[in-house]
């Protein structure tokens, strides 16, 4: 099915409005807006305790908003978030499969949740299974699926019900690099269907490689919102140089202000960056006790810059 138009008539499939939500004295979610149009892959980032999954169980109807407005596939929630649900996926952070089911068996109990007949289940899973890559695991107990796989297979269950939202949070945790490369083949085959996808991920390359637009919270609040590449040209500089060694720190200290625009440090390396690299590349290349590596900026420089480099716990 080809991806609908994103023409400006059309509604979101997920609207926000200046939404709120407050434990005790603190403001975790504090005038948080934000639209997804159909067909689009939105990234919602920030560090921890940023206020991304409050967010996520306002937009679902699992919490009570204090004040804003929400509407999912044109239903207001949480008034009618148990009819809005009826239409959304959800791809949990951690895999919740039933292990006492084979595989076909939690498609099947799953799709029974949304009052599926149990004919149209079956006649789904052989093309879930082709799309996650599972067709000759259809029997299989879930104690015998690798990781990578429970992970396709928790994907697969979240479109039993063909839902025009799927809500993804970190989805490739965990998984190494050959299972994450195909659950992102997987996602951007469902966005070129025409599915429409709420990423949450601490992955900024998956990010980067994958959503048409992003959404930056920190404490609560949107301090950045934006297509990945025209962030990264807004917020950093082109060029960026990591420089590591006994010296780095020192040198830095010394010699980069006058290379870079920016310098920071973390750990045992020194970041520069910069417009134009050349002055900085040609200094490190007479410091033979130091190491460095030259690369163009990307999203996680954007991230760490709007949110800082301190470990959040």
């Amino acid at each position: 099915m080809p991806a609908p138009s994103h023409g400006e008539s059309a509604p979101p499939v997920l609207a926000a409005r200046e939404l709120r939500k407050r434990y005790g004295d603190q403001w975790v979610v504090d005038g948080v807006s934000f639209a997804i149009a159909r067909g689009e892959c939105f990234g919602l980032l920030g560090p921890n305790g940023a206020g991304k999954t409050t967010t996520l169980r306002l937009c679902l109807g699992l919490v009570e908003p204090d004040g804003g407005t929400i509407a999912l596939a044109g239903r207001p929630v949480p008034r009618d978030a148990r009819r809005a649900r009826a239409t959304v996926g959800v791809v949990p952070q951690f895999d919740n499969l039933d292990p006492d089911f084979t595989v076909e068996e939690n498609l099947m109990v799953y799709g029974r949740y949304f009052g599926l007949p149990e004919a149209a289940i079956r006649a789904r899973i052989p093309s879930l299974l082709e799309f996650a890559g599972l067709a000759g695991r259809r029997g299989a107990r879930i104690q015998t699926l690798s990781g990578g796989m429970k992970r396709r297979l928790t994907l697969a269950r979240s479109l039993v019900n063909d839902p025009e939202l799927v809500f993804m949070d970190e989805p490739t945790t965990g998984l190494d690099p050959q299972a994450r490369h195909l659950i992102w083949d997987r996602l951007r085959q469902l966005v070129a269907q025409g599915k429409t996808i709420l990423l949450t991920t601490h992955f900024m390359e998956e990010a980067e490689r994958l959503c048409n637009r992003i959404m930056i919270m920190d404490r609560g609040r949107i301090i950045a919102e934006g297509a990945p590449r025209m962030l990264i040209e807004r917020e950093v500089e082109r060029h960026v140089i990591e420089v590591r060694g006994d010296g780095a720190a020192g040198w830095a200290a010394t010699r980069a202000p006058a290379l870079a625009s920016r310098v920071e440090r973390s750990g045992d390396t020194v970041f520069l960056y910069a417009a134009d690299p050349a002055p900085a590349v040609a200094a490190l290349e007479s410091e033979p006790g130091l190491t460095y590596m030259h690369r163009p900026a990307n999203l996680e420089d954007v991230f760490l810059k709007l949110t800082g480099r301190e470990l959040r716990d």
